[in-house]
C-alpha cells in the first residue's frame, strides 16, 4: 500500500475513534452544546459527526469560516480554544477548535466544541445591572459565518467584507480592491474549491480578473524580493 494510502487509513481510523466522543462530550454537558467533527479532506462537505444543534450543522454540511482558517493555515494551524463568537441570528457562542493531525504532523480535521452561552450572558447582565454597568461579551463577540453548504459560508463572509447592500465593487479604488482580496484570502475563502468564481459572481468581475486580483493582492503581502530568500 502506498504512504499516501497509509496515511489516509489512519485518518480514517482517528474520525472513526473520535465518533463516539462526539456523541459523549453532548450526552454530558445537554442541549446547550453541540459538537462538530470535520474532514478537511472533503472541505465543501467537512461534517462527518455531529451531536447537539447550537449552529444548526449536519453530516455532510460545510465547513464554516473558522474552519477556512485553519484550512488556510496548514500544518501552521493551532488550537483555537475558548473563544467567543455570534451567530448571524445573535446566539451567542463559546467554542474551542482542535486541530486533528496525522503521524506526520500534517492537518487533515478539527473536532469543534460548540457551547450556547446566550442564557449565561443575559443573567450575566441582569446581574450586571444590579452591581453597576459592565462590558458585555455579546458586544464584543464577532459574527462568524456557519452553513451547512460552502457557498452561503462565502458568501456570509464576503458581506461581511465590506461588499453587502452599501458598498459595489465599483465604488471601491484598487488599493480597496487588493485589500478585500487579501482579507478573504486570509480568511481561507480561497482554499475552498470554485470560491474565486463564486467571489467573481458575487463582485460582478470576470473569473479571469478575480485570479489577477488574487494574485496582486499575494504579491503585495509577499515581502521577500524577487530572487531573494525568505
Amino acid at each position: 500500500m502506498a504512504t499516501e494510502d497509509l496515511l489516509d487509513a489512519e485518518r480514517d481510523a482517528i474520525i472513526a475513534a473520535l465518533g463516539p466522543v462526539v456523541d459523549g462530550i453532548v450526552a454530558t454537558f445537554g442541549p446547550v452544546c453541540e459538537v462538530v467533527l470535520h474532514d478537511y479532506r472533503q472541505p465543501e462537505k467537512s461534517v462527518v459527526a455531529v451531536a447537539g444543534s447550537v449552529t444548526g450543522r449536519a453530516v455532510g454540511g460545510a465547513m464554516s469560516e473558522i474552519g477556512m482558517r485553519v484550512l488556510a493555515r496548514g500544518d501552521e494551524a493551532a488550537d483555537d480554544l475558548n473563544y467567543v463568537t455570534r451567530t448571524g441570528a445573535g446566539k451567542l457562542v463559546k467554542s474551542s477548535t482542535m486541530v486533528l493531525r496525522d503521524s506526520t504532523g500534517a492537518v487533515f480535521g478539527a473536532l469543534c466544541v460548540n457551547v450556547d452561552i446566550t442564557a449565561v450572558n443575559e443573567a450575566h447582565a441582569l446581574l450586571g445591572a444590579l452591581v453597576g454597568p459592565a462590558p458585555g461579551a455579546a458586544e464584543q463577540a464577532p459574527v462568524t459565518a456557519f452553513g451547512n453548504d460552502i457557498d452561503s459560508v462565502v458568501d456570509a463572509i464576503l458581506d461581511a467584507h465590506r461588499i453587502g447592500r452599501h458598498q459595489s465593487w465599483a465604488g471601491l479604488d484598487r488599493a480597496e480592491r487588493l485589500d478585500l482580496f487579501r482579507s478573504l484570502d486570509e480568511h481561507g475563502v480561497f482554499a475552498v474549491r470554485r470560491a474565486v468564481e463564486q467571489v467573481a459572481t458575487r463582485l460582478g468581475i470576470s473569473r479571469a480578473s478575480a485570479y489577477s486580483y488574487l494574485s496582486q493582492s499575494r504579491a503585495a503581502a509577499d515581502p521577500t524580493p524577487a530572487g531573494g530568500h525568505a
